[in-house]
């Protein structure tokens, strides 16, 4: 039986890939760094310090420090992000969860100012329990870690819980934590999700699932 429910943010709680990429963008040009849509996509998911170990030069990394440039990409994101709008379905799925008896929590690369952020500006804080970051964890996705936590948090084993991702890191990480995981489209098509990484289900949005088709599907 399924007893938590445990969600990505970036490209599930809200569809913001798009975002970040042109955060990415425009934070990497005043270093003179020109990176495109298909390197972004291919490490979105991960954590600030691994995306930048990919995209920007060690010099660079060694001489601003890992920290800093991550917090300040950080502030120009939140800048640029407006206005915030929920995923498709989010609020009616995240009520019949909670009616339901489902346990809600976030799991998410992201720093704790971004969940904050995004979760105040959805209206949606009062239906997570736990909001697990990534100021919270020592590895990042595709590592387990994140959602071990989110697992522990919640109280139920990981067989209990299923988790919702968006990112072939995140969708290994869940696998790799031992849960289910529900994948959605937003930031790769279907046929993508089902070669790279197999979900147990994908969904476009989350006017496809409900508790009773999680408890059906996993239960």
């Amino acid at each position: 039986m399924i007893k938590g429910a445990i969600f990505d943010m970036d490209g599930v709680l809200v569809d913001n890939g798009e975002v970040h990429f042109e955060a990415f963008r425009q934070f990497s040009r005043k270093y003179g760094i020109e990176v495109t849509t298909e390197q972004l996509r291919s490490v979105f998911g991960m954590g600030n310090d691994d995306i930048f170990r990919v995209i920007f030069p060690a010099e660079l990394i060694e001489r601003v420090g890992l920290k800093q440039l991550g917090d300040d990409k950080e502030v120009l994101y939140r800048s640029i992000y407006k206005p915030v709008i929920p995923n498709k379905g989010l609020h009616a799925l995240l009520r019949d969860l909670a009616d339901a008896g489902i346990g809600c929590s976030v799991g998410s690369s992201g720093p704790t100012e971004n969940v904050e952020y995004v979760l105040n500006e959805c209206q949606i804080v009062p239906f997570f329990k736990h909001k697990i970051n990534g100021d919270m964890v020592v590895k990042r996705k595709p590592d387990p870690e994140i959602f071990i936590k989110a697992v522990e948090a919640l109280g139920f084993a990981p067989e209990e819980c299923v988790v919702f991702e968006d990112s072939l890191s995140g969708v290994e990480a869940a696998r790799r934590a031992g849960t289910h995981v529900v994948a959605l489209t937003t930031t790769y098509p279907a046929d993508v999700l089902r070669e790279k990484v197999a979900p147990d289900y994908i969904i476009n949005d989350f006017t496809e699932i409900s508790s009773a088709k999680l408890q059906e599907l996993f239960g």
